[in-house]
């Protein structure tokens, strides 16, 4: 193997080296017996970062109106319960906040149906706490919605 190949599989990451060596992971979604594209596929995690800036936007705007009255951190607490109570309210309701409905994207349960509300109530408080939200499986799911049993799907 020559150094190139070897630097290439060490950027690419673990999962392009185990495919080059002859694993096949198919697409993102295909466990949960999604389709690989169009509407109900997994949502494209640029759209998901595009939609949480939407719907955090959203918040600050709100936030920054009579209540935090030129103070950054009360703004940003402010921020984060309004956007607490948007993910609950709007993901329990409608299926998808704001700057997912922009976008194009909703959250289901695993079985695709809607989500529960204690499965939205959790979604929200992990979504909040950020760290979860980075974490990803192969198919792109954060932990977040792996452990509220749900998924982003496209629309």
């Amino acid at each position: 193997m020559d150094k190139r190949q070897a630097i290439g599989s060490w950027l690419s990451g673990p999962r392009a080296a185990a495919e080059q060596m002859g694993a096949d992971f198919g697409y993102r979604g295909e466990r949960l017996g999604l389709p690989e594209n169009g509407p109900g596929s997994i949502a494209p995690l640029g759209r998901r970062f595009g939609a949480i800036f939407i719907d955090w936007a959203l918040c600050m705007l709100i936030a920054a109106g009579p209540f935090a009255q030129d103070d950054r951190q009360t703004q940003g607490n402010l921020a984060l319960g309004i956007f607490f109570v948007m993910s609950v309210l709007t993901v329990g309701t409608l299926g998808s906040t704001p700057g997912k409905r922009i976008l194009g994207l909703r959250v289901v349960a695993e079985d695709g149906g809607r989500p529960g509300l204690v499965w939205v109530l959790v979604r929200s408080v992990l979504l909040c706490l950020a760290l979860p939200a980075l974490i990803w499986d192969r198919d792109g799911r954060g932990l977040h919605d792996r452990l509220s049993r749900s998924v982003q799907v496209r629309i």
